[in-house]
């Protein structure tokens, strides 16, 4: 782990896209900010723990396996549309 003093207002870069910049100072509390690339996720840590145990978890959860139908379960009851029927077009918008 690297540790590195910051003083009010000054920044760090990662890998020259993140930029992490000490925002402000209350007592205890370091408010932080963080300027980086839409497509790299920046989480507070409880909320990225929160993401890899919910994905950990949608991959080992076994589903209930949905029962196949039989050939024969489902009877035919549309008849076909014969080849000289006309097709009538229902408007999209109201009149």
């Amino acid at each position: 782990m690297l540790i590195l003093s910051r003083k009010l207002g000054e920044s760090i870069v990662i890998d020259g896209r993140i930029r992490v910049k000490i925002v402000r100072v209350d007592g205890d509390v370091v408010k932080v900010g963080i300027e980086a690339p839409t497509e790299v996720p920046v989480h507070r840590l409880e909320v990225y723990e929160e993401i890899q145990r919910s994905n950990r978890e949608a991959v080992t959860t076994a589903r209930p396996t949905v029962p196949r139908l039989r050939s024969n379960s489902m009877p035919a009851t549309v008849a076909p549309v014969p080849a000289s029927a006309t097709v009538c077009p229902v408007p999209t918008t109201p009149q």
